[in-house]
């Protein structure tokens, strides 16, 4: 896919070998060497012909020796119980969720089935694309490429499954904003579900590109190792600015106005004088600031989301940028952390934001199975609640 130019970096991005670059030149034909844990592989670079590339004439080729047949690969032990830690906190944290969705009334709104399919992407990730990237951190599947790849895009499709949840909630939350009259018609049960289902498949084909053939050519050791199957500008051009960068954009534009037009109703009724009542003008404020309050919650967790992957992807595209620079293992180390994190995050931050799920969250943890339904569970603006504990 790149033409004349092999780009080779040891670049983390949601699995791959831990694996960094010491001291690269572009010096012809010079033998260097990377380090996967204890191990030191050669990496051979060499200069292409300035007539090769019309588009970066500059830029050198960097081909990659595959490993050899003893490689042995160590275990960063840390990073696995990290890995482990959160996988465990998002299996269970997201369960809850789906779990107090499915017992109380009062959460079966348009909204959370979104939210549902944000902690059913983040189980996901906890059960399969956790387990997935600790086994291609060692090289494993070896000798079966397609296996290799496939598990090597299985977070991809997890991560833009929930991208395209949190682009979903905005809408939804834009819609109930700026169209209120028409949200009823707009938003029901049915059509949330149906838009979940498309934005799986839409989910599932991005992240099975690489299968489709954008990758690199099988490395004869059969390591399953990131930087040796996947082709870091798909990553980068197509994963990063088409798939990840764009929505996000186009969430926090949507949130910003959101957020600014709240704001000028609010203080529009605060200045009204003869046509509404003391009792309107409270009802109406009241209104505004629960919805302004549901927005803020669910612009963190996007926010969040932001903050843990973003890290990430911009380490992707400086090593692709400029594929001779070193990068710190530990910082790649903890970029590929944070960005795992972010699936267990979810859970704590509705029970910290959103009341009615921490209603239901203790009725789950009380074992109260019948009170999911009756209590009347306390509004997110500061309404009142009959659940005591």
């Amino acid at each position: 896919m790149n033409g004349s130019i092999s780009n080779f970096t040891f670049s983390p991005t949601y699995h791959y070998a831990n694996t960094t670059i010491l001291n690269i030149t572009s010096s012809e034909n010079t033998t260097l060497f990377g380090t996967t844990y204890d191990t030191i592989i050669p990496l051979e670079v060499t200069k292409p012909p300035l007539h090769s590339n019309p588009i970066f004439p500059t830029t050198t080729t960097t081909t990659t020796s595959p490993p050899p047949a003893d490689l042995i690969v160590s275990i960063n032990l840390p990073y696995m119980l990290a890995e482990l830690v959160i996988a465990a906190l998002s299996t269970v944290g997201n369960v809850l969720v789906c779990v107090a969705v499915g017992m109380n009334r009062k959460l079966r709104t348009v909204t959370n089935y979104f939210l549902v399919s944000l902690a059913v992407a983040d189980i996901c990730v906890g059960a399969l694309a956790i387990p997935c990237a600790i086994m291609t951190d060692l090289g494993i599947p070896r000798h079966n490429f397609y296996l290799c790849v496939l598990m090597l895009s299985v977070l991809i499709m997890l991560t833009q499954s929930s991208i395209f949840s949190l682009l979903a909630v905005a809408v939804e939350r834009y819609v109930a904003i700026f169209m209120p009259f028409k949200y009823h018609s707009l938003m029901t049960p049915r059509k949330a579900i149906l838009i979940i289902l498309i934005t799986w498949v839409l989910a599932f084909l991005i992240g099975l590109v690489p299968l489709m053939g954008w990758h690199k050519t099988p490395p004869e050791s059969g390591y399953c190792f990131f930087v040796f199957v996947v082709d870091m500008t798909y990553m980068v051009y197509f994963n990063f600015f088409g798939c990840v960068l764009t929505p996000l954009v186009v969430m926090f534009l949507i949130y910003a106005q959101i957020f600014v037009t709240v704001k000028r109703q609010m203080r529009r009724i605060a200045s009204e004088r003869g046509w509404m009542t003391n009792g309107e003008k409270a009802g109406a404020t009241a209104k505004i600031k629960r919805e302004m309050k549901t927005a803020t919650s669910l612009f963190l967790v996007l926010f969040l989301f932001t903050v843990c992957w973003i890290p990430l992807h911009i380490i992707n595209c400086f090593l692709l940028l400029c594929p001779t620079c070193p990068v710190p293992l530990p910082l790649l180390l903890a970029a590929i952390i944070l960005s795992h994190a972010n699936s267990a995050v979810n859970p704590f931050l509705y029970a910290y934001k959103m009341k009615t799920f921490r209603v239901a969250f203790k009725s789950i943890f009380l074992c109260c199975r019948g009170l999911g339904d009756g209590e009347e569970a306390q509004e997110e603006a500061g309404g009142t609640t009959t659940h005591k504990s």
